[in-house]
């Protein structure tokens, strides 16, 4: 029996309303468009999550198959796996080709439809791993592969004026999420609970601001005790006791973008040398925050406020960076690591970037003032320096929670 190698769910219901404008998105596919010509590159196939949905507004769910989309001087069109259905072109702006799982090679099929004589592909090489390449090499024997990732890293980086709209909005959820972070906080809470309240209470934010998005990936991670010495500690079902040092991490998620909101409170009570060291942390962040303006170099930021944590000889117990750009990123995905704040960074601050400010220390256990202390917030660099668009307090005097 021969089966189709391709579906068209073109007519399966009606397009969903876009994140962003049909003018925003047209911007991102013209930017490529004009570096793949003045490059001399036919096409672009794009298959990380991040560049697939910034420059298309579709987040696919991959599930072990296959999905891309493909970029030409007359075309935008995303590849999907039939187990979808109509969701990917629904939500895709420009074209959709569906691939169905008859036969192995069907993905290859769409995209050799797409590209059509194309010899020189761009795609990126910080994604594609060696099994895709070698699979690409083999299917397409005549093309010649060239980098495409660190081109539209550079582009991404640079938030237009809707995108900072959206993450703005974006952040003012994650407060509310924060809030409810702190409403859910009691002796004997377990971390489970606290960030099931917080992580409810955003989606359903997210559900009145956005009544036609997609609602996936937002979520929280509340960390109590010996647990916030990591950033990215999984919440548990350890409950708070009195006197830990607590962490929220609140994440909403909406069309593929990020934000986050973080914060170290402490339950009931804290020592004086935990009072001390989240001080410090504090000044750190609020130094920090000053330096992101127009000119400054991230290398410089993150060696200038080395020096506060080692006049306090706190510098051994930092943890990470102290903040990277926001936007079309995730937990699973994505990262403009060509903006963070690190001493091996030298990009240099422009307007229109969004970057956040999160100084972090952890302090070992067997110390006084054991734990992780971490203050985040996300900043729009403009003309004139900065603009704070995390509204959430922090500090000794706000968020001891029931003292």
């Amino acid at each position: 029996m021969q089966r189709q190698r391709l579906q068209d769910y073109s007519n399966n219901g009606d397009k969903a309303r876009q994140t962003f404008s049909a003018m925003e998105m047209q911007r991102r596919q013209s930017a490529i468009r004009e570096h793949i010509g003045r490059n001399d590159i036919d096409a672009v196939l794009f298959t990380s999550y991040h560049n697939v949905n910034y420059y298309s507004d579709f987040l696919f769910c991959q599930f072990g198959r296959r999905y891309g989309l493909v970029i030409t001087a007359d075309a935008a069109t995303t590849i999907s796996a039939g187990i979808d259905g109509g969701q990917p072109w629904r939500r895709t702006f420009g074209n959709n080709v569906t691939y169905t799982d008859w036969n192995r090679d069907n993905y290859f099929h769409a995209v050799r439809g797409l590209v059509g004589s194309a010899r020189r592909i761009g795609i990126e090489f910080d994604h594609v791993n060696i099994e895709l390449l070698n699979l690409l090499r083999s299917e397409f024997a005549d093309v010649e592969f060239v980098d495409i990732a660190a081109a539209t890293m550079n582009m991404r980086m640079i938030k237009s004026e809707e995108e900072i709209a959206h993450i703005t909005e974006m952040t003012r959820i994650a407060d509310i999420g924060g809030a409810a972070c702190v409403e859910a906080i009691g002796i004997g809470v377990t971390e489970g609970e606290v960030a099931l309240h917080s992580t409810a209470t955003m989606i359903r934010e997210i559900s009145r601001t956005w009544p036609e998005a997609e609602l996936l990936d937002t979520w929280t991670w509340f960390q109590s005790g010996i647990n916030t010495d990591g950033a990215h500690n999984p919440v548990t079902s350890r409950k708070i006791e009195k006197g830990d040092i607590l962490s929220l991490n609140c994440f909403p998620m909406v069309a593929g973008y990020y934000v986050a909101l973080e914060r170290t409170l402490f339950a009931q009570e804290a020592s004086d040398e935990h009072l001390r060291l989240w001080e410090i942390n504090c000044k750190v962040h609020d130094h920090g925050k000053a330096l992101l303006v127009p000119g400054a170099r991230c290398s410089d930021i993150a060696r200038e406020l080395n020096e506060l944590y080692a006049s306090e000889d706190l510098l051994q117990y930092r943890s990470f960076g102290y903040g990277h750009s926001f936007g079309v990123l995730c937990h699973y995905y994505g990262r403009e690591a060509g903006l963070e704040l690190r001493e091996d960074c030298d990009t240099v601050l422009e307007p229109g970037m969004v970057v956040s400010m999160e100084p972090m220390i952890t302090l070992p256990d067997h110390l006084p003032g054991a734990g992780g202390y971490r203050e985040h917030d996300i900043l729009v660099v403009t003309d004139e320096g900065n603009r704070n668009i995390t509204g959430f307090p922090y500090g000794p005097d706000e968020l001891i929670i029931g003292g």
